[in-house]
């Protein structure tokens, strides 16, 4: 098999590897399955995902698989192609052995050739004086072509160009301009050529104060028509930068829960960072390169009048140009993957220092979390001295054929000056309309490399937009509640993504009443955040069902249900706002009276009464620090103001002070009259006065019932509360 002939997909964040050397692997067999499907069936998470994952989800779509630490010598009677796990932290994909060279399909490099030396360097490691690495080989069954696969959805140049039809009656202005300012420049070689040729050596004086002024002229009106294509084009250029970055978090905000607990906060900064090589492409690169062609063929044609020779050597050496430059754009793409996954690391390292600082400074780690930084700083260093390099290499050819071109041309003007050929002005304007040609040739070849840069970033935002939404808008869903607002789960198992992980909840059945409170407690790790997050609809439950009286919870729209629903999570977000806007979230202007009734429940109203500002108090990361307890109110406050049908605490009171948690409790046993309300809680004064408690232990129920009945069992919920007896007494 030709090395060459083997399908490459390039991965789009540093956690793809495994799902990318799959996708590539499936497609060298015939069928084409999007990187999304993969990232599903292998079980991506923050990690990564482990060689258990890709063999699962390989198996699942019919590939028979074997892992195995196997010796060197033994690699060559292996069947290809076959993932190895590379460097102790990546997969790549070894699908050809020739000649003692080893080619491989690196998702984060390219397609690649090593020599024996250099594959084992990467590859495998010594065992009593063996060389042997971890494969996998892969083998499709009949049932891999059984299986469907994936429509490759791209997005192409035609969705970036849509950004520019809102603006037609600018652009069409800006071409105007782009093409007076070229006329206005053409002018300019004759005239320096009637000022040498007529004015100088008639010395007329006169006509050279007409020329000069006419020139004087031709430059203002140059500056003007400059002046307003620059606010034209910072215009247009800001409008879609807003635009395609309010698309991006569109999208983002469509995306289902499950897709941010995979993602690196880096990640997603740096393809927001991303949109604005777009942005330039669209609006700088495009308008000036249809401006440099209109400029390109007119002073082609005048050159080409003036003497057809030198118009020839300026062609050629136009292409060897612009072949050098071509030869580079491969090296520039792989070094641009490479700058997005080391400024990805970059942006998380940062957002997690700055984050993190108190528990860096409270565990007297600063030294270790700096070196970190450290390190990949050393590695954005060796990028840029690779990058530096290429970027030298390449401008050395470019200066030598640029300057070798215009020596050649400079000597031949000069010897048809005299040879009486050419005259004076004549020489003097041949050199003016080369160095206008030279900028168009320039702007073509950057327009080429922005092409590239916009390309890739088109392809990571592919990668975004390419995802089903939360809600598809082709599925139809339900915006009211049934009659039955009872909730009951029948047989709900449910394992977080990742290869070998232990199933959280394991065939659960419980019925949460309508109008009732419905307690989860047990031990850390039991599962009960799971059970919120599956009512809230951040998974789907792999097996089993959830459903709303008779109606599956899955028929309702997501942003409906949670509309319904009050939320305090343990790990609550508190934004950079006044204190009314966190607490009335989706209210642009708060409803005074609820925001009210919400601060008197949450027991909050004495601390807002305390702050300068009262209500108006920012808060949050760029506002005044609150504690905890304060934190816990503003989030119970929250989901008051919300009035919703249904009310889930997740150890929504673990942080309060026993007086507020009892005043609270006892204005929450008000509020939650008709309504559906579970509480997951350690705490028996949370617990105690719940219509029913569900006991979890290791993602099974072992007891329901009330807080005397269960006590009386004297099982596990009795020795929970007997521990916090015994530490109150």
């Amino acid at each position: 098999m030709p090395p060459k002939a083997f399908p490459y997909y390039k991965q789009p964040d540093q956690m793809d590897c495994g799902p990318t050397c799959l996708r590539m692997i499936a497609k060298h067999y015939g069928k084409n399955f999007s990187l999304q499907r993969l990232r599903e069936i292998c079980g991506l998470n923050k990690e990564g995902v482990s060689l258990l994952g890709i063999s699962e989800a390989a198996e699942k779509i019919g590939f028979r698989t074997t892992g195995a630490t196997v010796s060197f010598e033994s690699l060559t009677g292996l069947e290809y192609p076959l993932i190895l796990h590379w460097r102790q932290n990546h997969f790549v994909v070894l699908y050809c052995i020739k000649k003692k060279y080893y080619h491989v399909a690196d998702p984060g490099k390219g397609l690649l050739t090593y020599t024996e030396s250099e594959f084992l360097q990467n590859w495998g490691t010594k065992n009593n004086g063996e060389n042997e690495g971890i494969v996998l080989t892969l083998a499709p069954t009949p049932e891999f072509y059984l299986h469907e696969g994936d429509k490759e959805q791209k997005l192409g140049l035609a969705y970036l160009f849509g950004y520019l039809r809102n603006y037609r009656q600018l652009i069409l202005q800006l071409f105007i301009g782009l093409g007076v300012g070229s006329l206005l420049q053409l002018i300019l070689p004759f005239l320096t050529q009637s000022l040498v040729d007529t004015g100088i050596n008639t010395r007329n004086l006169n006509f050279i104060y007409i020329i000069l002024i006419a020139q004087s002229m031709l430059f203002l009106g140059r500056m003007s028509v400059e002046f307003i294509r620059s606010w034209i084009l910072l215009h247009i250029s800001t409008r879609i930068n807003i635009s395609i970055l309010t698309d991006f978090i569109i999208k983002l905000m469509k995306l289902p829960m499950g897709y941010f607990d995979t993602k690196m906060t880096g990640d997603i900064m740096q393809r927001m960072n991303d949109q604005g090589r777009i942005q330039s492409f669209l609006t700088g690169s495009t308008l000036n390169v249809v401006f440099s062609m209109f400029n390109l063929v007119i002073f082609a044609v005048v050159l080409t009048w003036y003497n057809t020779t030198i118009f020839f050597i300026f062609l050629v050496s136009s292409v060897l140009y612009a072949l050098w430059v071509i030869f580079f754009l491969k090296r520039r793409r792989v070094l641009d993957f490479k700058r997005f996954d080391i400024s990805s690391k970059n942006q998380s390292s940062i957002v997690q220092l700055v984050n993190g600082m108190q528990e860096i400074k409270l565990n007297n780690c600063e030294q270790q979390k700096r070196w970190e930084w450290e390190r990949i700083q050393a590695g954005l260093f060796r990028f840029s001295i690779k990058s530096l390099s290429l970027g030298q290499i390449q401008q050395a050819g470019t200066f030598f054929i640029n300057e070798g071109k215009n020596i050649i041309i400079t000597f031949i003007v000069a010897k048809a000056v005299i040879d009486g050929q050419l005259t004076l002005g004549g020489m003097m304007a041949v050199q003016y309309i080369v160095g206008q040609l030279n900028s168009p040739i320039e702007q073509m070849l950057g327009f080429l490399q922005q092409f590239q840069d916009a390309k890739i970033s088109l392809e990571r935002l592919n990668e975004i937009h390419g995802m089903d939404d939360e809600e598809p808008v082709d599925k139809t869903f339900m915006k009211e509640l049934p009659t039955d607002r009872t909730i009951a789960l029948k047989n709900i198992s449910f394992t977080y993504p990742g290869a070998g992980n232990e199933p959280v909840l394991s065939g659960i059945s419980l019925s949460i009443p309508h109008g009732k409170t419905t307690a989860i407690v047990g031990m850390s790790g039991s599962g009960k955040t799971t059970v919120l997050k599956l009512l809230l609809r951040f998974y789907e439950p792999q097996k089993g069902e959830i459903k709303v009286g008779s109606v599956y919870l899955n028929q309702i729209g997501y942003r409906f249900w949670r509309g319904e629903c009050g939320i305090v999570m343990q790990d609550g977000f508190i934004f950079s706002d006044t204190i009314a806007r966190n607490i009335a979230v989706k209210d642009e202007h708060p409803e005074a009276a609820r925001l009210q009734h919400a601060i008197k429940v949450a027991n909050v109203g004495e601390f807002i009464e305390g702050l300068p500002l009262g209500l108006n108090t920012k808060i949050g990361a760029e506002g005044n620090g609150i504690s905890q307890g304060q934190r816990q109110r503003i989030l119970i406050a929250r989901a008051v103001y919300k009035d919703p049908e249904y009310i889930f605490f997740d150890e929504a009171t673990n942080a309060l002070d026993a007086i507020n948690e009892k005043v609270i409790m006892e204005n929450m046993d008000t509020f939650f009259k008709g309504r559906t309300v579970v509480v997951i809680a350690h705490r028996l004064s949370t617990v105690k006065n719940a219509d029913n408690i569900i006991v979890l232990d290791k993602g099974k129920i072992i007891e329901q019932g009330t807080h005397s009945e269960l006590t009386r069992l004297k099982g596990e919920y009795y020795m929970l509360v007997k521990n916090q007896l015994e530490l109150s007494a």
